[in-house]
């Protein structure tokens, strides 16, 4: 990953100082230690800090069009960069590294604002038009990649992560009360709130262009969800998202470093695995298993690594490496989060760092396939609820509150008595409490 922020002056305002640029940049080093970059011009500067991914000795950024009046900053990767090079090259444009981000800038000059909708990869960008005097921020369309944005000091100021902005002199820390709201019942804030006031996170799909002294947020892709007719066989539809998801993999192996994959044996991660091994990839899988044997799936882990004939790592979490590195997340983290797999997963990340510089992970797999138990639940509501109103009131509520407590993960009572205290709700509140940790009228209460 690459970390990128800057900003733009609007009407009236004093530009973008270089000291300001360097300080925000400073915030953003671990997510950029390859190198550093920044461009001053008129009211807009940009800054990045660079993982080297493609084009390691060509690609540092910002990278520009052929006269140097069209400026970007990427983090990300576009994965049909070489498709939309051949492209335009033919179409007359000159350009003069191997970079996927190079591509971006003379995307825009050939097809405008609609350059966007080419990209088939995961980024956040800032793009400076020193001729039209404009900038234009875009993130992918799932939202891989983070970019946060706030207005002060007469500016429009963008980020990577919120602490660039929060290096800015002066820039204000206010607590949004509807943001900690969100926070308490989700356990994350969600786009396009954030903890901070005054601060958005750009919208997954979205674009933000800034001129004329203003700025204006616009989708330029949204989820389809309508439900069309199924006409082809199961076995069909199988195969379809196997080849859909081996050319995702296909597009992602492409890299000029080390590459690997987070292996953890469930659905998704073991799928993506097997697509890489299926690519003829020599895969470098990476796993971490956990000292108490009710959180540890690394057994499923190495059947897969063993199946797939791939060269695998794995490291133990012990209660140890929890003291330590407890105290140091906040610090990495930008917003309040109580996903406690961030913690294996940042010990993953580091582990698998001494050998690879990218790895590719099973993130939303479970969403997709059905994999959370909390959604198979839902079948098993649909017989609670058939039940005699007497069991489901008063009988079975109070034999689950007499379970006995277990420390284990995803324990029998801990299932049983959050499955209970949601059946009175519609599907979709149900399903929100039993992902989350407050229902607003404990939040109410505190």
């Amino acid at each position: 990953m690459c970390g990128i922020c800057g900003g733009v002056a609007l009407d009236g305002a004093d530009a973008l100082s270089r000291e300001a640029l360097q300080a925000m940049a400073g915030t953003l080093m671990h997510r950029g230690p390859d190198s550093s970059g920044f461009a001053l011009d008129g009211p807009a500067g940009l800054a990045i800090r660079r993982l080297a991914i493609i084009d390691v000795s060509g690609g540092d950024q910002p990278l520009y069009n052929e006269d140097g009046r069209i400026s970007i900053v990427c983090n990300g990767e576009i994965y049909n960069y070489r498709e939309l090079r051949q492209e335009l090259i033919q179409a007359g444009h000159r350009l003069r590294t191997g970079s996927d981000v190079e591509v971006v800038v003379h995307a825009y000059e050939q097809w405008g604002d609609d350059f966007v909708n080419r990209l088939n990869g995961m980024f956040a960008f800032a793009l400076w038009d020193g001729i039209r005097r404009r900038l234009l921020l875009a993130r992918d369309r799932p939202g891989i990649k983070p970019l946060y944005y706030a207005q002060h000091d007469g500016k429009l100021l963008f980020g990577s992560e919120l602490k660039a902005l929060l290096a800015y002199p002066d820039f204000p820390r206010e607590l949004d009360l509807i943001s900690l709201a969100q926070y308490l019942t989700y356990e994350y804030v969600p786009t396009p709130r954030c903890i901070l006031k005054g601060v958005r996170k750009l919208r997954p799909g979205h674009m933000l262009i800034i001129e004329d002294g203003g700025f204006q947020e616009r989708p330029y892709w949204r989820l389809d969800l309508e439900p069309r007719p199924v006409m082809s066989s199961e076995r069909d539809l199988a195969e379809q998202v196997w080849q859909t998801l081996r050319e995702s993999v296909r597009k992602e192996l492409v890299s000029d470093v080390p590459l690997g994959v987070f292996l953890s044996g469930g659905i998704d991660s073991s799928a993506v695995t097997a697509a890489m091994a299926d690519l003829g990839s020599d895969v470098h899988s990476f796993g971490i298993g956990f000292e108490d044997r009710s959180f540890d799936e690394s057994a499923y882990a190495r059947q897969v690594a063993a199946y797939l004939g791939t060269n695998h790592s794995e490291m133990t979490l012990e209660p140890r490496m929890l003291w330590e590195l407890v105290p140091t997340m906040a610090d990495k983290l930008d917003e309040p989060f109580a996903d406690a797999s961030v913690i294996p997963t940042f010990l993953l990340s580091r582990f698998a760092r001494q050998q690879v510089t990218v790895a590719l992970g099973g993130d939303g797999g479970d969403e997709l396939f059905a994999g959370y138990s909390t959604l198979q639940a839902h079948r098993l509501a649909g017989w609670y609820r058939r039940l005699p109103r007497l069991l489901t009131r008063d009988l079975i509520p109070a034999a689950v509150q007499r379970l006995p407590v277990s420390h284990n993960n995803l324990s029998l009572d801990f299932r049983a008595k959050r499955f209970v205290s949601a059946m009175a709700h519609a599907p979709a509140e149900r399903h929100q409490l039993w992902l989350g940790s407050f229902a607003p009228p404990k939040q109410t209460s505190c």
